[in-house]
Order: structure tokens, then sequence, then C-alpha cells
């Protein structure tokens, strides 16, 4: 279908529920067509809420010209996996509930949103200290790891790790949820906007010039209020 007759997010979703889901308790539209950040390839997230459902379900369709993804629960299965993505501190549902429009409603949106908004305000769990020095100590085994290379393949993959475990290293350590893929570069933004770009100046340098100076002393600088790196002394599992 081309895009000057598709039809709007809004309707096609209110489309889908009502052909798909026609006998729902309720049912939100969230992503990136809600927050206005759409792209070219942007799809429909929609969250369904059935209690007639026997068990959760994610699904990707074509419909209504749009690309649409659905996130079915009953009123059990979004509380697990409200608890999961939280455990995990990566809180796609709760997200996706507080940020979504209603589609449809009889009677139960508005105490899930609740749930899921004072959810994401408490934020994850503290890290214990021993899971700040054994996240220390994998931080500075993959940093040792970049340095040393010289294989540019290798280091390629080293910095994705290294992006990875340190920006879950400040968003954790400061009591803020993390994220994956494009939600690295958001969630950093969300916690501190400065830090964010800097985060990415450090890594986009590296990979477009090869130069690794500036990458080690962003690590450097988050691990220094923790000790620094760790490698000495470390031990787990010894009685």
């Amino acid at each position: 279908m081309e895009e000057s007759k598709r039809l709007s997010p809004l309707e096609a979703a209110k489309q889908f529920v009502d052909t798909y889901f026609p006998n729902c308790q309720g049912a939100l539209l969230s992503g990136s067509v809600v927050r206005g950040e759409a792209t070219t390839t942007s799809d429909l997230d929609i969250v369904v809420f059935d209690d007639q459902l026997p068990s959760p379900f994610r699904e990707s369709l074509l419909e209504f010209g749009w690309a649409i993804e659905v996130f079915a629960h009953n009123f059990t299965t979004y509380k697990q996996f409200f608890q999961s993505d939280c455990e995990r501190a990566r809180p796609s549902l709760p997200k996706m509930v507080s940020e979504g429009i209603v589609l449809v409603d009889k009677g139960c949106i508005e105490a899930i949103k609740k749930e899921a908004n004072q959810l994401l305000e408490i934020g994850p769990e503290p890290w214990s200290e021993e899971t700040i020095q054994l996240k220390r100590y994998f931080i500075t085994d993959a940093l040792d790891d970049f340095i040393g290379s010289t294989d540019r393949a290798e280091e390629i993959f080293i910095a994705n790790t290294l992006a990875e475990i340190v920006h879950e290293f400040v968003l954790r350590t400061n009591c803020r949820w993390a994220g994956s893929s494009k939600w690295v570069v958001r969630a950093l933004k969300q916690y501190d906007e400065q830090f964010a770009q800097e985060f990415v100046a450090a890594f986009d340098l590296f990979y477009q010039t090869g130069q690794k100076e500036k990458m080690i002393k962003l690590v450097d600088q988050v691990l220094k209020p923790y000790g620094g790196r760790l490698f000495a002394g470390f031990s787990i599992g010894r009685n």
C-alpha cells in the first residue's frame, strides 16, 4: 500500500484490535509512533489484555498497510512479564504500557498503567557490592583485551562488548534502567545527556579511525569512583 493511502497508526491499530481481538478487555498502541520517533521502517507495537488467553504470545503481522507487533497477555501473565523485565532492569513491557495510547478499555487500563508507572518510578533493584566488583572485573578484562589487541576485526567486537557492559555499569550503579540496541543510547540520554554524548563520541572515534585512547579514558573514568580497574585480588567461588 502506498504511504499516502496507508491508514494512520491509530486507525490501523484500532482496526487491527477490532478484527483480531474483539473481546479483549484492553489494548494500547505503543512504540515509536506514539513517542513521535517513527522512521520509515517503524512498526506498530500493540499491547493486548485478554483474560481468556491461556498464555501470552508475541506475533508479527503485516496488516492494514503496517508491520504490526502484538504483545498479548492475560491478567496474570502481564504481571509476570512486568516482574521479569524489572529483574533484568530492562522494563520493556512496563514502558510500552506506560506510554501507550488507549485503543480499548473495558475498565482495566487505568490500574495496569498505574502499576507500570509505579514500577518505572521505583527503578531497578540496586546492585550489591559483590555484583559491582564482579562487573568491574569483567569490564577490566574486556578493556585489557581491547588495549592489547592488534587485530582490527577482533577490536571491533571487543568494543561492542565494552559498549554493552559499560553502559550497563553506569546505569545500574546509579539505579537506572538499562537498555539494549538503540535503547542503550536512549537510556544513557535519560540519565545524563552530556555523558551520553561523550560515550557515543568515544566509540564513534574508535569505529571511524581505530583510535582507542578516548574509549580507554572513558572506561577508566567510569570505573574510578568504584576503585578503578580490578584484576589482582579478584576471586569468586573460593571457599
